[in-house]
């Protein structure tokens, strides 16, 4: 008779165990949702946090708040959602930088298995613009140009690590190019010197350049992207003029806590899918350059084993260090 009460306990205390993350998840969220944006506010990974955190409020019933935790490339918001509870009010937008900052930096302030993937919410392919007076009116003229004049042609990035310094150095490696990168302290100041032709080269998200581009400012050369994007047609694919694989970007996604519990973030990775599609935050996000996208947890994990991969080694061919 002991024998059959202390398994029918066990039994009980297994079944509870294995109820607790549905049973925890129906009860979620129990309190306000608080999206981490490592970066200040005002710029894309706050607007595309706002955005989204705004439908997501409205669709679950809970307040969401976005709270920016700028520096270091990142790794302080990251470090501190991975310190966070994993009980499903806490979350991270990241970016393109952060499946670079792992070769970046020799040791970061978090390990990468203390995060889950949600869901990627939208890629923003990066943008070529040259100043107005350089001598070469297109990606072909531009590569020739760089191999003719090795060192002649120098480029901007919001700072060493960046996208668009990452994705500069790709072209080169493709090309076999010869090119100085210059490092600002954010691409507003990078820009500023494009236009006034202190540098000739420029990789930016489209929502930084396409008014430029109109005014005569710069000149828009290409997109580092498989096809063309929406809000420039006229803007040719580097693939189409001839450089293949060529791809950069940067992009957004939402993080967890590890540990969240499955059911949760597999709601909300379905809540951000449907976010996405809306018209109205569609046309916000193309508008911005992003093609939204939405995705499941397993396939937003890849995407960012991917990018890891890739810019790794892109950082370890060019020698690229942090400033």
């Amino acid at each position: 008779m002991t024998t059959h009460v202390t398994r029918r306990r066990f039994n009980v205390a297994v079944a509870a165990a294995l109820a607790t993350p549905v049973a925890f998840a129906q009860d979620w969220p129990a309190k306000p949702i608080r999206i981490i944006v490592p970066y200040p506010p005002g710029g894309f990974t706050d607007t595309t946090a706002r955005l989204v955190g705004q439908k997501l409020q409205e669709r679950l019933g809970q307040t969401v708040l976005v709270d920016n935790k700028p520096g270091a490339n990142g790794t302080i918001g990251v470090a501190e959602l991975a310190r966070s509870a994993p009980d499903g009010h806490t979350f991270a937008i990241v970016i393109a930088a952060h499946a670079a900052n792992p070769s970046l930096y020799a040791k970061l302030p978090y390990d990468m298995r203390d995060l889950a993937a949600v869901s990627l919410i939208g890629v923003s392919p990066l943008v070529a613009a040259v100043s107005k007076d350089a001598p070469f009116k297109n990606a072909q003229e531009l590569v020739a140009y760089a191999k003719r004049n090795p060192g002649k042609v120098s480029f901007g990035s919001s700072g060493n690590g960046a996208a668009a310094h990452l994705t500069t150095e790709l072209l080169k490696s493709l090309t076999q190019s010869d090119m100085v990168h210059i490092p600002y302290k954010g691409a507003a100041a990078a820009l500023q010197d494009l236009m006034g032709g202190q540098i000739q080269l420029l990789f930016d998200a489209a929502s930084g350049l396409i008014n430029p581009g109109k005014a005569g400012q710069v000149r828009l050369i290409g997109v580092a992207a498989e096809r063309r994007l929406p809000m420039l047609p006229d803007v040719p694919t580097f693939i189409e003029q001839g450089i293949a694989g060529f791809i950069g970007s940067t992009w957004a996604g939402l993080l967890a806590p590890a540990r969240t519990p499955p059911a949760i973030i597999k709601r909300v990775s379905e809540e951000v899918s449907r976010i996405v599609r809306l018209d109205d935050v569609q046309s916000r996000l193309e508008g911005m350059g992003t093609l939204p996208a939405g995705s499941t947890p397993e396939e937003f994990a890849a995407f960012i084993d991917a990018e890891s991969a890739k810019w790794g080694k892109v950082i370890r061919e060019a020698k690229v260090k942090l400033d």
